[in-house]
């Protein structure tokens, strides 16, 4: 649990916004993997980060998550608290809590491409005088250009079932233009609750 914890989610989620998107570029499902109904089951919400703050308000994000989907969301925090703890202490806290799965989200990568349009003068050739004046007077305008950030965060999104002890669900998603912390992770929710359904692991 300590290497864990001492994961980054760093500054990936403070982002420019656009419109977002999030697709996957891997998912995984463990083949003996039972349906499940996280109805009403308290499931931990684990975001790995360094931050304290952002991890906080990041686990607070994606309980919300869990909870309008029917689960009992818990905030992992509340739990360990912020210092590293050995594997079988937080799963004692777990048990302890009535924790039966964890959702755990990483940020994985995080790029930036910035696209520039230099601007400058369009319209007709200058060629001639009559193709300039026309130009200038009717269809040639200016730009002073413009720079355009878009952001791509990759972040890796666990399931795991503590009664279990095992993996049930794991996936890779690339999400384009978050507007930040909470909307990154109700982007990536989205995705996963869908997938999950999709693959037959949660029940719809």
């Amino acid at each position: 649990m300590s290497q864990v914890l001492r994961g980054l989610f760093c500054g990936a989620l403070l982002c420019l916004s656009a419109c977002s998107s999030t697709t996957f570029t891997s998912t995984w499902k463990a083949p003996d993997a039972q349906r499940v109904d996280p109805t009403g089951k308290s499931i931990a919400a684990l975001v790995i980060s360094g931050d304290k703050k952002r991890r906080r308000d990041a686990e607070v994000y994606l309980t919300h998550e869990l909870v309008i989907r029917g689960a009992r969301g818990v905030a992992s925090y509340t739990l360990l608290g912020f210092e590293p703890l050995s594997v079988d202490a937080a799963r004692a806290r777990f048990k302890e809590a009535g924790v039966e799965g964890v959702v755990i989200m990483r940020v994985v990568g995080h790029e930036h491409t910035e696209i520039v349009d230099p601007g400058g003068f369009s319209g007709s050739a200058y060629t001639t005088f009559g193709s300039y004046y026309q130009s200038y007077g009717m269809e040639l305008s200016y730009s002073t250009g413009s720079v355009q950030t878009d952001t791509v965060v990759s972040i890796e999104t666990l399931i795991y079932s503590l009664k279990q002890d095992k993996l049930l669900w794991a996936g890779t998603s690339r999400t384009s233009n978050p507007e930040g912390v909470q909307s990154l992770i109700a982007e990536v929710a989205d995705a996963v609750s869908s997938q999950v359904v999709r693959e037959g692991l949660v029940a719809r």
